[in-house]
């Protein structure tokens, strides 16, 4: 389809384009920006007056739930979700049932996901079989039925010989080890941060160090082997700092942070508030400041929304028997623009960086993954999206589209509501 997005604010952060563009579409693809080509005549024209037109959205991590707990959620609904959200490219984690550790699973998972047709799906493979941290699968394989990267998901592997030898495999290859940052034995059944919050709640807590450990530890086997990693989730000041140092070194390593630790802290749980349980767990107010410098200065290279729905029969229960995790793709852009909003306010003249907010979610987010996408250079794959930023909505169970209905945001207000999300060409949302 031809297509004709007239009269929009086009934002393209990795192109450097912030100001009023039309931009043409064709055969799936970005043909031009500004000027239609020779002879260009649109089957359908879109108009874009007072919105922005952005690069879609791209997501490091979003469980969608299948194969394996479709009762908290399908590949139906969190596509659906994505589209409202305008995240068109998902890195989900390997941690489904079964585990995706075997090629067939993969493109099992591919295959559903291209037959929806709605957002593209990136999946990552386990690291070790079924994620337990002893056998290391066979990462060619995964690699050629579709995997992006590998991980472990929220499983730390014990055995660091294991580890070492996993980061060996994958830099000979050139592959990407995606890891979180936690010691397998430290904060082990913890539910909160630890700190004076979770003492007067008789919370069993998770100490920072439980993250900063690990982080030595990866480092340092980087350093023996040369290999590449993700760091997933970084939540301390404390595990930022070492991540800064390590790239003034020059080891090859990238990290993200869940967008709604850029905003709550673990006064945040409030009345043992269950919403507010997630992985890691919220963290005090320094570390919360310490992430928003390092969206800032560029430690962190991408913010995600970590999107992991839970249904009620584990998440409506007291707090330290609830489930962790919140649904997040529908709140990545909303929840981005807020840290500009936030940023805005602190500086003379309060000019909105939207450009700064979404390249850690599309251009900065789709180099880290290695993935296309995240930017509308003529020839790039035409995924967009088009959203009003003044537009404001409330966060309530009825308005997400998402099977999981639980967030630590419900009965905020937000900014940010997308009108239209373009999927390689062809309009998969219009609201």
């Amino acid at each position: 389809m031809k297509l004709h997005i007239k009269n929009g604010h086009l934002i393209d952060p990795a192109n450097g384009v912030d100001s009023l563009q039309d931009l043409f579409i064709a055969d799936g693809a970005v043909l031009a920006v500004g000027r239609a080509p020779a002879g260009f005549v649109a089957e359908r024209t879109i108009d874009a007056s007072g919105l922005v037109v952005a690069p879609g959205l791209v997501d490091l991590s979003a469980r969608l739930r299948e194969p394996g707990y479709e009762y908290k959620a399908t590949l139906e609904s969190e596509l659906q979700a994505a589209m409202q959200g305008g995240v068109t490219r998902l890195v989900c984690p390997p941690d489904t049932d079964p585990v995706l550790d075997e090629p067939g699973l993969v493109e099992m998972l591919k295959h559903r996901a291209k037959t929806i047709n709605q957002a593209h799906v990136h999946p990552l493979g386990a690291l070790t079989v079924g994620l337990k941290g002893r056998a290391l699968t066979e990462m060619a394989e995964l690699t050629e039925a579709g995997c992006i990267g590998f991980a472990q998901a929220e499983e730390a592997i014990e055995d660091t010989t294991v580890l070492l030898r996993a980061l060996q495999y994958a830099n000979t290859f050139g592959y990407t080890v995606w890891l979180r940052p936690q010691d397998a034995h430290i904060g082990r059944g913890g539910i909160a941060h630890s700190g004076p919050l979770a003492s007067r709640l008789g919370l069993s807590g998770v100490p920072v160090m439980s993250e900063t450990i690990a982080l030595h530890t990866i480092f340092e086997l980087m350093r023996a082997t040369g290999a590449r990693v993700h760091l997933c989730r970084i939540s301390s000041a404390a595990g930022l700092e070492l991540i800064r140092a390590a790239k003034r070194e020059g080891l090859p390593v990238s990290c993200d942070v869940g967008v709604h630790h850029v905003h709550l802290t673990d006064a945040d749980i409030g009345f043992f508030d269950p919403n507010a349980r997630v992985t890691p767990p919220f963290r005090s107010q320094r570390d919360r400041d310490a992430i928003r410098a390092g969206l800032l200065d560029g430690t962190i290279d991408a913010m995600c929304s970590d999107h992991t729905p839970v249904d009620d029969d584990e998440k409506l229960l007291p707090f330290g028997e609830a489930s962790p995790g919140a649904t997040g793709l529908e709140l990545l852009l909303s929840l981005a623009l807020k840290w500009a909003d936030d940023y805005a306010a602190g500086q003379p003249g309060g000019a909105r960086p939207i450009a700064r907010a979404l390249a850690k979610v599309t251009a900065d987010a789709a180099r880290v993954a290695g993935i296309p996408g995240g930017n509308l250079a003529p020839g790039s794959v035409a995924d967009v999206c088009l959203f009003d930023p003044k537009a404001r909505w409330t966060v309530a169970a009825p308005a997400l589209a998402s099977q999981g209905k639980h967030t630590p945001f419900l009965g905020y207000e937000l900014s940010g509501v997308v009108q239209a999300t373009i999927v390689a060409g062809h309009v998969a949302f219009q609201r």
